[in-house]
């Protein structure tokens, strides 16, 4: 088994990368697995500035494989925030509930076609003694006027997805982990995994 440590502390993405990883033959660890605990400063300017950083540092600490995200929401009426603040938008605890009233009440009175969003994803891979590759994900839509929708956390209640009725937080998983921009971006990464591995 190919140990892969996965540069967070998040179940929930843990378990989207072990169904993806699992089944080539990797053993997947989280930051919690190996016992990790600090805090890695995300001083980056763009989502995948900040995945290189954490990728690059737990491969730097470990000799090991190491796969790192950086998401968040772009807004275009405020001029693509949060961004890479988007986990403490409103403040420095990562309070969702706060974000996601923030950014409504910035957008108050605003009609729909001037709510435009994205959800971005940036995936960094980290081999030793190789350079650092990264793909990016992305899923368009809509900020709602009001929370939707009790399936999902951070501004899923918020995103109406384009072409859907619906916000992220009202489809189940299964649609969610189709469309999202963590789903994109990591058939991008298995894409750059074939690319790793010689027949």
């Amino acid at each position: 088994m190919k140990e892969v440590i996965i540069a967070t502390k998040n179940e929930g993405k843990v378990k989207e990368f072990k169904e993806m990883l699992e089944p080539r033959g990797y053993d997947v660890k989280s930051l919690l697995d190996i016992g990790y605990t600090a805090e890695i400063e995300e001083t980056g300017y763009t989502f995948e500035e900040n995945a290189m950083i954490k990728a690059e540092t737990i491969s730097k600490e470990t000799g090991k494989v190491v796969i790192a995200d950086d998401s968040g929401l772009s807004v275009d009426y405020l001029g693509g925030s949060p961004g890479v603040y988007s986990a403490r938008y409103a403040g420095e605890a990562k309070n969702d509930l706060a974000n996601l009233k923030k950014v409504l009440k910035e957008l108050e009175g605003i009609e729909k076609e001037d709510r435009s969003a994205r959800f971005r994803c940036a995936l960094a891979l980290c081999i030793p003694g190789q350079k650092t590759k990264t793909v990016e994900g992305a899923v368009e839509g809509f900020i709602a006027e009001q929370p939707e929708g009790t399936n999902g956390f951070g501004y899923d209640p918020i995103f109406l997805v384009k072409d859907k009725d619906q916000t992220m937080a009202q489809l189940s998983s299964g649609e969610k982990n189709k469309i999202s921009h963590r789903a994109e971006a990591l058939k991008k990464l298995s894409a750059l995994l074939d690319e790793e591995e010689p027949e």
